[in-house]
């Protein structure tokens, strides 16, 4: 047998693939793209029908030519890149510059980095999918003719540096039409009032509190506005018997979600980790690339990381199954469930994200992985065995209670079957119904009624996560893209990270509002989506990928030629702050850098003095009991919080301080992701939820 040349994309993954296949077998990595559009100039011939022209990558000139030599010595070549749009561009690009024959079968590919579907994908080889490249290729060019052309209009204008890009604009659009309507919001007042009654049934001694929420009257549901109505009802209210009006019991099922999609993935892990979308795919990189385990070797512990299928293969079923029946019994498989995306536009030549072994489980493996891996496997292994138990059981019980023909609400609800949520556990159920001993009609004892003034809120701004959901949901953008596209747009400074949430700069408002004003239909989320749904359709085959960026650029080249010949160059005023120059004298001003705002002379270049901007958040430093914690940012812009007497002390914490001492010990306490905890003893307590983000 000869000797084969397998080309991955990465030197991880050529590492484990090595370990999978015998000696006639070399691995290589291309280590990404080799050939490209050119960094130096726009590389696209508009004349000539957008043809584009390819170079090779500067500085893998030397990757390339070791391939070359590599090639020529085996006696086949197999092209693994990554199972997409990108790898499927790779190795075509790579079959070209090899000159490898496309009409052969050199293409394979392979969900998982496990030896079986290694070994299998050397079985069925195929060849390169055209259609694929052109998809991409339609994408890239498009990108390239918007970021290379409308960019430059942004420097000479407002700033170098700057970039505009298809999706990134977009994006950057949501986020800063959201903060406009959040300070276009006007709160309006209303009441509510809270009822605590005691019930004491006959068979025990000690009452039941029960809270109860205002419902308005028996006949008609009332909103309070004022604080006259509300005055009104109160004295209705006062010194009033109550009755229980109506109980109703029932029973429901709660259903597993399907396994993970990307940008679900993204989500949750924002969500229930903390963790950015693009800490969330390096991670999964790594668990999918492979991982040394004791006693197995390097092995991938999950599917492909970017797609958006829910679908799950048989044997990934099969292997759920038999997990299930073995850990936790016959009554928890709940048979082969396989899941349809909703969307129609969805890619599903890949299964969802899962675990590729559903015995292997977290616990089993933790000694072989970081805690940050950890805890993102168990994420995506729990929701894929999951999927295939069966829904829990939910008996909940309705209340009304009728106070002088006003109604009071309150519900609660039990497990009665834990199902999946054996796995997955799940908050807000009480470990029994207390409503089971309430008889309509019966009186109940008024304990309290309490009235309180509240102001409906403004929409709450995207978190990462949230604006993830939404790009999503608009068709914006596929799986690998919404990472990028946030890491993008904060690191341009369009938006900022605050508190979890995205926050538009200046910078992002007038980018946005001047992009908006010449480029309208272009940055327009329902085109944007429109253009997705025509790369999908290239994929498919039904388009020339030629046909799509000539439509594109019909669009987009009188807009082009009306901004270059009438924008003006806007000039962004320096903010003066109140610190004083020791090296000049002259009041420093405000400049925004990679990293964010700064302090620097306005004497420059004759005085080059800059400093950062300290936040003193008024908390006391912990350590040395002398300086304040202010908040810092790190050299990879990260905000943190440190002690102002640094160096002489280096007291640090990642979370913000809160303004309290810890109620139990004294001690310093954090505020994040809703938990106010004490960093010295034991003590944690939730603060209050925000708005529900859209």
């Amino acid at each position: 047998m000869g000797k084969s040349l397998v080309i991955v994309e990465s030197p991880a993954k050529a590492k484990t693939i090595g370990k999978f296949l015998g000696k006639n077998y070399k691995i290589k990595a291309s280590v990404g793209h080799l050939i490209d559009l050119p960094k130096s100039k726009l590389g696209i011939d508009i004349e000539n029908e957008f043809n584009p022209e390819y170079i090779t990558i500067r500085g893998k000139g030397k990757i390339l030519a070791e391939l070359k030599k590599e090639a020529k010595k085996a006696d086949r070549v197999y092209l693994a890149t990554d199972p997409d749009r990108e790898g499927e561009a790779i190795s075509w690009h790579l079959a070209r510059a090899l000159q490898l024959d496309q009409n052969e079968l050199i293409r394979i590919e392979f969900n998982e980095v496990t030896k079986t579907a290694v070994k299998n994908s050397i079985k069925k080889p195929r060849k390169i999918d055209l259609d694929l490249v052109d998809a991409q290729q339609a994408r890239r060019v498009l990108d390239r003719l918007v970021g290379y052309q409308i960019s430059p209009i942004l420097w000479r204008n407002v700033r170098k540096g700057l970039s505009a890009g298809r999706v990134q604009t977009v994006a950057t659009k949501i986020i800063c039409d959201r903060e406009r309507e959040i300070d276009a919001f006007v709160p309006e007042a209303y009441w509510v009032f809270i009822g605590e009654f005691h019930h004491v049934p006959s068979t025990i001694t000690v009452a039941a509190k029960l809270e109860a929420k205002w419902n308005g009257k028996k006949a008609e549901k009332i909103t309070i506005a004022t604080k006259a109505a509300a005055d009104l009802i109160r004295n209705d209210l006062k010194d009033q018997d109550a009755t229980i009006h109506s109980m109703k019991s029932s029973h429901s099922y709660r259903k597993p979600q399907a396994p993970f999609t990307t940008s679900k993935l993204q989500q949750e892990a924002s969500q229930l980790i903390g963790y950015s979308p693009k800490k969330t795919m390096q991670i999964a990189q790594q668990l999918y690339e492979g991982i040394e385990l004791k006693g197995e070797g390097t092995t991938g512990l999950i599917t492909y990381m970017r797609t958006d299928s829910v679908r799950l293969s048989d044997d990934a079923l099969q292997e759920a199954r038999e997990f299930i029946l073995e850990a936790y019994g016959d009554n928890y498989y709940n048979g082969e469930v396989r899941y349809k995306s909703k969307k129609k536009d969805i890619q599903d030549a890949h299964e969802a994200i899962r675990a590729t072994n559903a015995m292997r489980s977290p616990e089993s493996i933790k000694a072989s992985l970081t805690k940050d891996q950890f805890r993102l496997y168990s994420l995506i292994w729990s929701k894929y065995v999951a999927s295939q138990m069966v829904p829990a059981k939910i008996e909940t019980a309705k209340i009304e209670i009728d106070v002088n023909h006003y109604l009071f609400r309150a519900k609660e609800s039990t497990i009665v079957f834990d199902g999946f949520m054996k796995l997955i556990p799940q908050s807000g159920f009480e470990t029994q119904l207390q409503f089971d001993a309430l008889v309509p009609q019966e009186p109940i004892s008024v304990q309290k009624i309490d009235g309180e003034e509240k102001f409906t809120k403004p929409p709450s701004r995207y978190s990462e996560a949230s604006l993830v959901r939404l790009l999503e949901d608009l068709g914006i953008g596929r799986p690998s893209t919404f990472a990028p596209t946030i890491s993008t747009i904060l690191g341009r400074r369009y938006v900022e990270l605050e508190e979890k949430k995205l926050h538009p700069t200046e910078l992002g408002f007038i980018t946005t509002d001047l992009l908006g004003e010449y480029f309208g239909s272009i940055f327009n989320t329902d085109f944007t989506a429109t253009m997705e749904g025509q790369l999908d359709i290239v994929e498919q085959g039904d388009i020339p990928w030629k046909t799509v960026v000539k439509e594109f650029y019909k669009e987009l080249e009188p807009r082009l030629n009306h901004a270059n010949e009438t924008i003006q160059k806007i000039e962004i005023a320096e903010r003066v702050s109140d610190v004083q120059c020791e090296k000049c004298g002259k009041m420093m001003v405000i400049k925004t850098g990679r990293f964010g705002e700064f302090l620097a002379c306005p004497g420059y270049p004759e005085c080059k003095n800059t400093k950062p901007i300290l936040k003193n958040t008024g908390v006391s430093c912990p350590k040395c009991k002398e300086g304040s914690i202010i908040e810092r940012r790190s050299k990879k812009g990260k905000k943190f919080y440190g002690c102002s007497a640094y160096p002489d002390c280096d007291f640090v914490s990642w979370d913000p301080p809160h303004t309290e001492p810890c109620p139990t010990c004294g001690g310093f306490m954090t505020k994040s992701r809703g938990t106010i905890k004490c960093t010295e003893c034991d003590y944690k307590t939730k603060v209050s939820k925000e708005p529900k983000e859209n």
